[in-house]
């Protein structure tokens, strides 16, 4: 193949990894319209087109097995092949997380715990998931850490809300809640601490994602853990 064949494969790879990056940015703010608005349709739609992330991720996968098989890349090259391949894998978990949010949206049957606001929290994740496909698109090393720094944030208010969710039930003790029985506040609070939790790890794919686009642009590999 010829060298100038070889570097439009490469383009097209980050191409296409910023494609699925944009739609799976795209469903995970849908899935957080859905469970904020409590909207069965929005959510089904959610769950029910996975499978095009899905076949996404696989077609991307193929053709970083085909430069890795045929090319044999090296030092730069290789690293972005190789940056290219574990971000898709961490995009499509996202994309999966999305999905537990649809789910969710369709478990719930009241509103409870007004208090957290999930949809800020899923917009920060959302930001920075966003933020690490842009340093990885213009091979900003900078950006990286402070993606790290964010992820630093998004704990900290994860584990706030999470410690709300858990004073609600200790306070209830044994008793009933506001009229629901304790089998309802206990599917109420599985819920809401899945979905703290599913954020959580949205934030930590951000920081894989940063993590990789670090080591494929410096060959550093100080924010992979």
């Amino acid at each position: 193949m010829a060298r100038n064949d070889y570097q439009q494969q490469l383009t097209e790879l980050r191409d296409r990894v910023l494609e699925m990056s944009d739609l799976v940015c795209h469903r995970l703010e849908r899935a957080l319209e859905a469970l904020e608005a409590k909207d069965d349709e929005l959510a089904e739609q959610i769950i029910a087109g996975d499978h095009e992330i899905n076949e996404l991720y696989l077609e991307i996968e193929q053709t970083c097995i085909e430069l890795f098989a045929l090319q044999q890349p090296v030092a730069g090259d290789l690293r972005f092949i190789a940056a290219s391949f574990k971000i898709i894998t961490d995009l499509e978990r996202i994309a999966d997380l999305a999905v537990n949010l649809g789910e969710y949206t369709l478990q719930a049957e009241r509103d409870r715990y007004s208090e957290i606001d999930i949809g800020y929290i899923g917009s920060q994740t959302v930001e920075m998931v966003e933020m690490a496909m842009d340093a990885y698109a213009e091979d900003d090393p900078g950006t990286t850490h402070d993606i790290a720094a964010l992820d630093d944030e998004i704990d900290a208010l994860c584990e706030n809300a999470s410690q709300v969710v858990v004073r609600s039930v200790l306070e209830a003790g044994t008793g009933a809640v506001e009229g629901v029985e304790d089998e309802a506040l206990l599917d109420d609070v599985s819920r809401m601490l899945l979905t703290i939790r599913d954020l959580e790890r949205v934030g930590d794919h951000a920081v894989n994602i940063a993590a990789r686009t670090l080591y494929m642009v410096e060959n550093d590999d100080e924010l992979i853990y």
